[in-house]
């Protein structure tokens, strides 16, 4: 991911990419000469202590990002901060609220935002084309855990750290949960408001571990849903997905109407029942538009002084839905209050 917003930045002219942190020395300097950046820091402290940066992508592993946020924040250097916002929700409303408080721009890379067919069916929610949202279904399926494709965890150890709550993984809820979680909330207009889910973990080796990785993380997940608009609905997430290699999907049910999301093959598209169509049972192909990208929103903010969606507030009430589907999952998938 590091690579990814590295990528963005070095393509706007108004950007320049100034230093690097790592406490992997030789990978710092490999990023570092990957794109032409000048600077490397072993430590977020010594990167402030130089101090000749506005602001800085997290893209760290979940469980750092509390701490490598926080004296960034108390700095007043702006943040743009990779999902789940924090391990827990006490860490992300800590994070929320000093941000507030300093007035930096603040920004969740909640990177399915940038899906023209998820913003289009959110305005088309909006503007009440469907009526009073009542029933969604929405999936996140991968199948890195099945298949090759993004290089064999059996054998390399780039992608372990996610199957370990160890090196700070909160498993396939925090990775790509959160990511659903956000894409049917956000189209529905409505944040939830109670939860009830399963988390499953299967054995993937011998002894549960494979060198200095315990593979204790989560691999599947399956949630139930009730929003504060009066919608309930179901959202499950696995890597064990055969056949899906990074495909979202949300179906969404109104008083007046239907939209089908969909981001599959890396393509985004957008089907919509409504009116005359929803009276026949026909489903129509919606047009959309290209939407300015997470990156370029969150330089676009600082430039402008304005603070900038999706923010810390809205990360930390995400994180407090995760927070509470483990409980559920800990009291036998046992209904929970948000």
């Amino acid at each position: 991911m590091a690579h990814d917003h590295a990528k963005a930045y070095a393509a706007m002219d108004d950007v320049e990419i100034v230093a690097g942190v790592d406490l992997n020395a030789e990978g710092l300097a490999d990023f570092n000469e990957t794109f032409g950046i000048p600077h490397g820091f072993a430590s977020v402290e010594e990167a402030i202590a130089w101090g000749e940066f506005d602001a800085v992508s997290n893209v760290t592993p979940d469980a750092i990002h509390h701490r490598t946020t926080m004296p960034l924040i108390a700095a007043g250097k702006h943040v743009l901060c990779e999902k789940p916002l924090a391990a827990n929700h006490a860490d992300a409303a800590e994070m929320a609220a000093a941000a507030k408080v300093a007035g930096v721009v603040n920004m969740v890379n909640l990177t399915y935002r940038n899906v023209p067919a998820l913003m289009q069916a959110a305005q088309m929610v909006q503007d009440g084309l469907i009526g009073e949202v009542r029933h969604f279904e929405a999936s996140y399926l991968q199948s890195w855990l099945t298949q090759p494709e993004w290089g064999d965890w059996r054998t390399e150890d780039t992608w372990l750290w996610r199957l370990s709550t160890a090196h700070g993984s909160m498993g396939v809820l925090g990775d790509v949960g959160v990511h659903i979680l956000d894409f049917a909330s956000f189209a529905a207009g409505s944040l939830p408001d109670r939860v009830s889910c399963r988390l499953k973990t299967f054995d993937k080796a011998e002894g549960g571990r494979i060198g200095a990785y315990t593979l204790d993380a989560n691999d599947s997940m399956a949630m139930h849903l009730s929003l504060e608009n009066g919608a309930i609905g179901v959202i499950h997430a696995s890597r064990f997905a055969s056949g899906h290699i990074n495909d979202l999907r949300l179906r969404l049910y109104g008083t007046l109407g239907g939209l089908d999301v969909r981001f599959e093959d890396w393509t985004s598209s957008l089907t919509a029942s409504y009116g005359d169509d929803m009276r026949k049972w026909k489903w129509t192909e919606v047009q959309t538009e290209p939407v300015v990208p997470n990156y370029r929103r969150f330089i676009d903010a600082i430039q402008a002084g304005q603070m900038v969606s999706p923010d810390f507030g809205h990360g930390a009430a995400l994180q407090r839905v995760l927070d509470q589907a483990v409980a559920s999952d800990a009291d036998g998938a046992r209904d929970q209050a948000i």
